[in-house]
Order: structure tokens, then C-alpha cells, then sequence
């Protein structure tokens, strides 16, 4: 049981990184948009932190402050990229900077709380 979630972490850790190596490739082909992949990996974090949240095996303590902050990051996170993708969409035009900085702040800030916290 131990092994799943260890692996279940290792997928939670790749999410942010595909996340994070999605909006890096694109700020350093200075087209500052977001792409579909970007969402891939939050939807991939979010899922497996919630696995991740639910006391299994028994007898794991749970941080549980850890886990709403992580939590409200993925949601500030994704609505940063929803709204960044509609505006895309919309104009065709790339997303403003203060919303790409945003994500990419979000995103590494989030990996860096589940491996640092």
C-alpha cells in the first residue's frame, strides 16, 4: 500500500512539473500563452492530491493546513488559467504577463510547498 502512494506522490510531483514545463517552454519562446497541456497537469495535481489527501494507509497523520493551502493555490491557479485561456480564445492575442507570471509563480510555489512542507 505504501508503494501506491509513492506513487501516487511521484504522479502529484510530475503534474506540477508538466505544469511548470509547459508555461517555461512558452515564456522561453517568449509566446507568454497558455496551452492545453498547462491544464493537463493541474487537473493531473489536483486529482492525485486529492487521492493523496484521503488517509490511506491507515495510521498516516494528515497536514491538514498543508493541504488547504495547496489546495487554494490549485484553485487560484486554475482560475488564472481559465481565464487567461478565455481571453485568449477571445482576442487570439497572448495572455497578459501579469497572468502569465501568475501561473508560473502559482506553479512552482505549489511544488515547492509539497516538497518543502
Amino acid at each position: 500500500m505504501e508503494l501506491l502512494r509513492n506513487v501516487v506522490v511521484l504522479l502529484h510531483i510530475v503534474g506540477f512539473a508538466i505544469t511548470f514545463g509547459a508555461w517555461a517552454a512558452e515564456a522561453a519562446a517568449r509566446r507568454f500563452r497558455f496551452t492545453r497541456l498547462m491544464d493537463y497537469g493541474l487537473l493531473l495535481s489536483l486529482l492525485t492530491g486529492l487521492a493523496l489527501a484521503a488517509p490511506w494507509p491507515a495510521g498516516i497523520d494528515l497536514n491538514y493546513p498543508k493541504i488547504a493551502v495547496k489546495l487554494a493555490i490549485l484553485l487560484v491557479l486554475g482560475g488564472v488559467l481559465g481565464m487567461g485561456s478565455a481571453r485568449q480564445r477571445r482576442t487570439g492575442e497572448p495572455v497578459p504577463r501579469a497572468l502569465f507570471v501568475a501561473a508560473g509563480v502559482l506553479s512552482v510555489t505549489a511544488a515547492g510547498i509539497a516538497v518543502i512542507w
